[in-house]
C-alpha cells in the first residue's frame, strides 16, 4: 500500500513537469495552419461568452437611424472589412486566420443569419471595445469613440435588415452620396 501511495504522489509530482515541457520545448500547436487542440474552441468560448453576458450594455444609447447606420458604415469599410469582408466581396486572408474572421456579410446558419445580426448589439459592441484575446480581433477602445463603437455595432445588427442606399453603396465599395446639408435656420 505505501509503494502504491508514493507512486501516485510521484505521478502527481511528474505530470505538470510533463505538460510545462512540452509547452516550453514548443509542441503546442501555435501556428495558425496547426490541428486544435481537443475541446480547444469550448473551452475558450465558455468564459468568453460568461464575461460578456456579465459586462453588456444591454440598451444601445443611440438609434438604428439612417445617418447612424451610414457613419456605421463608413467605420466599418475603414477599420473591419479587411478582415469581416464587405458586401459580396470575402477577405483575402480571413481565411487564414485562425480562428477564422467570419465573414459578417455572408449568411450563415443554413443560409438564415447574416454575420451577427442574431446577436445583441451590446454583446457586438463589447467585442468592438474590448476585442478577443488571441484571435486577431483588436480593441477599438482606444481608437473609436464610443459613439462610433455604437454605429458600427447597430450596422452589424441590422445586416439583415434593408440598410439605407448611402450604407449599402459604402458595403458595395462605392463612395456614399454626399451628406445633404441642412439649411440654416433664419430669424
Amino acid at each position: 500500500m505505501g509503494r502504491f501511495m508514493v507512486g501516485i504522489l510521484v505521478g502527481l509530482a511528474i505530470a505538470p513537469c510533463i505538460v510545462l515541457g512540452w509547452f516550453e520545448l514548443g509542441h503546442p500547436p501555435v501556428a495558425v495552419g496547426d490541428k486544435s487542440l481537443p475541446y480547444e474552441e469550448q473551452i475558450v468560448s465558455a468564459p468568453l461568452h460568461a464575461r460578456i453576458d456579465r459586462e453588456m450594455v444591454q440598451t444601445p444609447p443611440i438609434q438604428p437611424d439612417e445617418a447612424n447606420l451610414v457613419a456605421g458604415a463608413r467605420i466599418y469599410r475603414d477599420d473591419c472589412a479587411s478582415c469581416h469582408g464587405l458586401h459580396r466581396q470575402l477577405s483575402p486572408f480571413a481565411a487564414y486566420m485562425y480562428p477564422k474572421a467570419p465573414q459578417l456579410w455572408e449568411k450563415h446558419h443554413n443560409d438564415t443569419v447574416v454575420g451577427v445580426s442574431d446577436d445583441p448589439p451590446g454583446e457586438t459592441y463589447w467585442k468592438v471595445a474590448n476585442g478577443i484575446r488571441m484571435t486577431g480581433m483588436p480593441s477599438f477602445d482606444a481608437i473609436l469613440t464610443e459613439t462610433q463603437m455604437w454605429q458600427v455595432s447597430l450596422l452589424l445588427a441590422n445586416a439583415d435588415k434593408p440598410l439605407p442606399p448611402g450604407a449599402v453603396n459604402i458595403l458595395n465599395g462605392q463612395a456614399a452620396p454626399a451628406a445633404t446639408p441642412v439649411p440654416a435656420k433664419t430669424k
